[in-house]
């Protein structure tokens, strides 16, 4: 924590069937505070990196914690573009002995994510949503080959699965992270109880529980106590909610040998969570009553040409959300422009010099739940549920902070789903707020909120 991070990213095009594909890189490590230029969303705040060229982003890790990177270039990270960063700082005032690492949760499809967007958006009615093939953890699982069409993807049987190791006595530190593309993900070790400390950036009170919840782009770090014998060897699992997300192979396994176990044994089998279970360590209060407040509503419906779109907007608003990769909207801030009346598809909401803000988010949607993530901010996370909103603020003044948390969907036309998040402005730029579901946001549930553009303008934007 505090120190400067440089990482330069090429487009390297490795898919013949793919020979131009630009990228976009080093996404989500930080919430960038004065480099919102280094957010690396294209047509946000910059252009996509043409193939061959390069781009090196330079920030400072004001912030420690678990978290990860990936392409923002339509759902490019879907095909593998991610990975885990790590930022170490303070203890957390856990204690704890062995730290495992990142634990990498993620659903697998064979098919290229451009042809799986193309599936989502095809016109018509009751368009299936894609099907992960597998679900892996840190990059690997089984699979059964049989399953494999004729010509389809080369597939090697029992390719293995992941291995940690315990020690009998002793605590482990695990870093769960749902890098996935469409499955919320419910994560668990048999024989075993964990103590959750950490909620993406955010140190929380520690609890203990038996399964966690994470949807996609969501992080939780957890203590896990080996209480097993020297010779043990027990799964961790990931299983694909299957009432949330589509799935022909929802479950994951990973082998936890403790330090006397037999290794070339395999081990022998043995919803949202609560909002209220959890309370940040340290405690930021937020304000009773925000500055400005936006309602938001999340609808699925079809554009004049029959392809499904998400739409996400002030009620009686109807604008799916599509980029301009010519035209940066942080650059056309700095340089002045604020407002878009010929562009609303942008969906660019700005805040002006409000201090705070209050996002509303009403999913009507009665078949989908939504993983809401923020760039640039941990938010507080006011309320969630189905029905209206009764004004009640969960948790207050400890309310529960971070960047990703999960919209629930409609119970019926009456009762959407809703979500109550509130930020300081006090990190000047335009922050994407998005469902983090690759085929939801590549077709268009984003909106753009900006805040501080005085102080936008006077940054000094690389070239």
């Amino acid at each position: 924590m505090g120190s400067l991070i440089q990482t330069i990213v090429k487009s390297v095009s490795v898919l013949a069937a793919l020979p131009q594909t630009a990228t976009n890189g080093l996404i989500k490590p930080e919430i960038f505070r004065a480099t919102p230029w280094y957010d690396g969303v294209p047509a946000v705040e910059q252009c996509p990196i043409a193939p061959g060229k390069s781009l090196t982003y330079t920030f400072k890790a004001d912030l420690y914690g678990t978290s990860w990177y990936h392409s923002h270039y339509s759902a490019q990270y879907a095909g593998g573009l991610v990975g885990a960063i790590v930022i170490h700082g303070p203890h957390d005032q856990a204690s704890y002995d062995k730290d495992i690492g990142p634990v990498i949760l993620s659903d697998w499809f064979h098919t290229d994510y451009f042809s799986l967007v193309e599936q989502v958006m095809t016109p018509g009615d009751n368009v299936p949503p894609p099907f992960s093939d597998n679900n892996l953890i840190n990059g690997k699982m089984d699979y059964d080959c049989s399953l494999i069409p004729a010509g389809g993807p080369h597939c090697t049987p029992n390719a293995g699965i992941a291995k940690f190791n315990f020690t009998s006595g002793q605590t482990h530190r695990l870093r769960l992270i749902n890098a996935g593309a469409e499955g919320l993900q419910r994560f668990s070790i048999d024989g075993h109880e964990m103590t959750v400390i950490t909620n993406d950036f955010v140190p929380v009170q520690p609890y203990t529980t038996s399964v966690v919840t994470l949807g996609i782009g969501q992080r939780t770090d957890v203590i896990v106590k080996a209480t097993m014998k020297p010779d043990s060897a027990v799964f961790m699992r990931a299983n694909i909610s299957a009432a949330c997300s589509t799935a022909h192979q929802p479950n994951a396994v990973a082998a936890i040998y403790y330090e006397n176990a037999d290794r070339t044994k395999t081990p022998t089998p043995n919803a949202t969570d609560d909002l209220s279970l959890t309370t940040p360590l340290f405690t930021f209060p937020a304000l009773a009553n925000a500055a400005t407040t936006l309602d938001l509503e999340v609808k699925f419906t079809q554009n004049a040409t029959k392809h499904n779109l998400w739409f996400m907007n002030k009620p009686n608003d109807s604008s799916s959300f599509r980029a301009n990769y010519d035209h940066p909207i942080l650059m056309l801030s700095n340089m002045g422009n604020n407002s878009y009346p010929y562009d609303p598809q942008w969906n660019v909401y700005n805040f002006g010099s409000n201090s705070s803000v209050r996002v509303i988010i009403r999913n009507l949607a009665t078949f989908s739940s939504h993983p809401m993530h923020l760039h640039g901010h941990n938010f507080f996370v006011l309320a969630e549920g189905q029905g209206q909103w009764d004004g009640k603020i969960t948790n207050y003044p400890r309310t529960q902070r971070r960047d990703t948390q999960i919209v629930q969907n409609a119970k019926d036309a009456n009762n959407p789903g809703y979500l109550v998040v509130q930020y300081d402005t006090d990190n000047p730029g335009v922050w994407p707020f998005h469902c983090h579901i690759a085929w939801h946001v590549s077709a268009g549930l984003y909106v753009n909120l900006m805040e501080q553009p005085n102080q936008i303008k006077q940054k000094t934007i690389p070239q």
